[in-house]
């Protein structure tokens, strides 16, 4: 197959979790996370930063769900980036005034992170970037680490916002997702040789990180889970699918002529009012959406 890559300006765009309980997750996300809902029903949730189209989380419950397997592959966690420090340090503040727990904070050179769970103990990551002029690249990879966060110093920013809390920044985002796989040359495969992602970083043991237009990772995909570790079934919590946004139409053609060639299905998801999608599964059954909004 010839070598692709990405437009620059993909980006990720959506997350669609599968939950337990509707009123839990979205109580989680909409209330202490902040973000605002765009419609609901009885069995699914859409939220965005900005409470209008396009969306960011789309949560939908099924009435038999069961906790995710360990070792299973899939969602490892979503990641929300905030566009700066004071933002991620206003939810920060809301979700410890809460009393909600977190599982660890990193300086990953290139961003500043908290990471948590929610309440199907699907991961997820709160971050902000650096700027990209501090980021640092050697030999086509960029440099990052698993340094401790100096949270007090994150939380200075807010010390003396006595501002009403109205929800999350709009300019926040889903900014990378990344996934538990059972095989990392499988899916370099796939996410590299078909998809075009550019891979950023290898170094770290057991995980691959690519993306397009030299961010530092929009996709994360690592064995931790174990090598050849099997699926969850299709009623665990956790993900449904992920988007990768992409700029223009001409990109979504390209891309249904290559995972033909490469033998990966898809499914058709088109609408009538100028969105444009397909529906396809990676080497592990992944739901990736690749779409281009009008």
């Amino acid at each position: 197959m010839t070598e692709f890559r990405l437009p620059a300006a993909t980006q990720i765009g959506h997350t669609h979790l599968q939950v337990a309980d509707l009123e839990r997750a979205r109580h989680f996300y909409k209330e202490l996370v902040g973000f605002k809902e765009i419609s609901r029903n009885r069995e699914t949730a859409v939220l965005s930063a900005t409470g209008k189209f396009p969306a960011h989380i789309l949560l939908t419950a099924r009435a038999d769900a069961k906790p995710k397997p360990p070792r299973t592959t899939g969602l490892y966690h979503i990641a929300i980036r905030f566009p700066n420090r004071r933002e991620l340090a206003r939810v920060f503040r809301r979700l410890i005034e809460n009393g909600w727990p977190f599982q660890g904070f990193a300086d990953h050179l290139v961003s500043e992170a908290l990471y948590l769970a929610d309440p199907d103990n699907n991961g997820v990551e709160l971050y902000t970037d650096r700027p990209r002029e501090q980021w640092r690249w050697r030999n086509g990879a960029v440099e990052m680490a698993t340094d401790p966060l100096d949270v007090e110093a994150l939380l200075r920013e807010v010390e003396k916002d006595t501002a009403p809390w109205e929800g999350v920044h709009p300019g926040a985002d889903i900014g990378h997702v990344h996934l538990h796989v059972s095989d990392l040359q499988k899916a370099e495969a796939f996410y590299h040789g078909v998809l075009g992602f550019d891979v950023t970083q290898r170094s770290y043991p057991g995980a691959l990180f690519v993306s397009a237009g030299g961010y530092h990772h929009h996709v994360g995909l690592n064995i931790w889970a174990g090598k050849g570790a099997p699926p969850p079934p299709p009623n665990a919590v956790g993900l449904l699918s992920f988007s990768i946004n992409l700029p223009d139409l001409g990109t979504l053609q390209i891309l249904k002529e290559r995972l033909r060639a490469a033998d990966f299905s898809f499914e058709d998801r088109s609408t009538s009012v100028g969105q444009s999608t397909i529906l396809t599964r990676d080497q592990d059954g992944n739901g990736v959406e690749i779409m281009m909004v009008k």
